[in-house]
């Protein structure tokens, strides 16, 4: 079974820990062991595994994505969100974390981050257990 939350962005670009909820959905599923496959149904926005210790981690890689994929280019795509489609792609839509004694099994200072390249927006994330 799939469950789904939703995100809820307030800038264009965004990174929102999103940790708990899939440790919500571990808990209730009664798993203690297994995969998360976590998915993100939006070709404008990704999932990535970083630091969850220090904000300014979140900035600096917006602001490197920014520089590498700026909002305003020569794009052929015509709604002007070229940079937030390009962005996802570079970042990826779905990750995996392996789950031991109930819990995501990550490194001491990662978190899972929801990220925004085309917002405000509310978003989906899907989650799968295996």
């Amino acid at each position: 079974m799939v469950k789904t939350f939703s995100v809820s962005t307030n800038n264009r670009t965004e990174m929102v820990d999103i940790t708990s909820n899939v440790q919500e959905i571990i808990q209730d599923s009664k798993q203690q062991d297994g995969l998360c496959t976590i998915f993100i149904p939006h070709t404008t926005a990704g999932i990535t595994i970083n630091e969850n210790a220090d904000p300014s981690v979140h900035k600096d890689i917006l602001t490197e994505l920014n520089k590498i994929v700026p909002f305003d280019g020569n794009y052929s795509h015509t709604e002007g969100n070229s940079s937030a489609h390009i962005k996802s792609s570079m970042i990826g839509s779905s990750i995996n974390v392996i789950i031991e004694d109930g819990k995501l099994k990550l490194g001491t200072w990662q978190g899972i981050y929801f990220c925004e390249f085309d917002g405000p927006r509310t978003r989906k994330v899907w989650v799968k257990i295996i």
